[in-house]
């Protein structure tokens, strides 16, 4: 019996090392591979959050020195963080605070840097037409009209299509294009929501031109009686 069981232990032990001597390394390799990748997202999500709390510091830094108004810090904080942080989401809207707080203290060169850096860099759409919307903003300050044009006829997502149309029909005004510059504003009152306090603005600028965007009721656009009504009268 003992016999037995060692042969079938035997038959066994050399059915294993068959399979082992066959698949051995595949299942080696496969193991590496998946404690491989558990290691990899391990070490990922403790990097992104690292990498995060780092960027939200640096981000502070920024936000304190816009808010003291001190320029050089301001400059090397952004700086920092755009060499060491750029992809992050904190980066960008780091330089859109550092643009605003440049124009607002006279540095415009600057403000268009970051604003362009935003452009180029920013992997988020909205972040990038904010960008674009400001930059506008500023060239038509300086007369750069055909910029600023240029930079709002880039693509933008569905949610700013009204506010660049308001700001492309500012540029038309401004160049003496007093019909592209209404058919801009209509686009935009019409894009924008019945309730936007913004769409108010935008008529007014309608009713300057002598426009009125709301529908009037004509009585040709009313109802007519019915014979059935006009008989009881």
């Amino acid at each position: 019996m003992a016999k037995h069981l060692d042969l079938e232990e035997q038959e066994q032990l050399d059915q294993i090392k068959h399979f082992w001597k066959q698949y051995g390394n595949l299942i080696t390799w496969v193991l590496i591979v998946v404690f491989g990748s558990i290691a990899a997202w391990n070490f990922y999500n403790y990097w992104n959050r690292s990498q995060s709390a780092q960027s939200a510091n640096m981000y502070e830094q920024v936000e304190r020195a816009a808010k003291g108004s001190d320029m050089a810090v301001l400059d090397r904080a952004l700086a920092d963080m755009k060499d060491k942080f750029g992809s992050t989401t904190y980066a960008q809207q780091a330089a859109l605070l550092a643009a605003k707080t440049f124009y607002e203290k006279g540095n415009a060169d600057a403000a268009r840097a970051a604003l362009g850096w935003v452009i180029d860099k920013a992997g988020d759409d909205g972040y990038q037409a904010l960008a674009r919307l400001r930059l506008a903003g500023i060239l038509v300050e300086t007369k750069a009209y055909d910029d600023a044009l240029k930079q709002l006829n880039a693509s933008f997502p569905k949610e700013f299509e009204a506010l660049v149309a308001d700001r492309k029909g500012d540029v038309f005004l401004l160049q003496g294009k007093k019909a592209e510059a209404r058919t801009e504003y209509e686009k935009s009152f019409k894009a924008l929501d019945d309730r936007a306090e913004y769409r108010r603005l935008v008529e007014v600028k309608l009713n300057a031109m002598g426009v009125d965007p709301n529908p009037v009721i004509t009585p040709a656009n009313t109802p007519a009686k019915s014979t059935a009504t006009e008989a009881s009268k």
